[in-house]
């Protein structure tokens, strides 16, 4: 087991390690592009990656405060969905509405990678394998498609 502090510590250097492994990787446009704090360009959408003791995740989150915004943005992706399936090659679970502990509500399209531990340094590049190529997908994918999603 590891404390607080070196589980802190080694997921920090997890994703200092994946930050410099993807900073040379340009973006879809061709311009440098901060991987671990992707910018969309609207404010309600997110490229979201997350790595814990049991499983990598790399989403697009819909956090706009007003359902009716919300699930008109859910919609509009879903309208996509076949694009983005095609253009990312990969298939995506969608979920319309997900609430947290703490009462956030938001929609997200997310894959998963089960039975990794990002406290484990054995397994970050098993992490960095599967986060990588979604996050450059999903990348060529928004760049085809943010103008037309509000």
């Amino acid at each position: 087991m590891y404390s607080k502090d070196q589980a802190s510590k080694l997921r920090q250097q997890f994703w200092t390690r994946f930050g410099q492994y993807m900073k040379p990787v340009p973006g879809a446009g061709g311009k440098p592009v901060n991987w671990l704090n992707y910018k969309t360009g609207n404010r309600y959408i997110s490229f979201h990656m997350e790595a814990d003791k049991e499983r990598a995740m790399i989403a697009v989150e819909i956090k706009h405060p007003y359902k009716t915004e919300r699930e008109h943005c859910y919609q509009q992706l879903l309208a996509l969905k076949k694009l983005m399936e095609k253009e990312t090659g990969f298939q995506w679970q969608w979920q319309k509405e997900i609430t947290t502990n703490h009462g956030e509500v938001f929609s997200t399209i997310s894959q998963t990678l089960e039975t990794v531990n990002v406290l484990n340094e054995n397994d970050w590049p098993l992490i960095i394998a599967f986060l990588k190529p979604r996050m450059m997908a999903l990348d060529h994918f928004w760049e085809l498609v943010k103008d037309a999603v509000e």
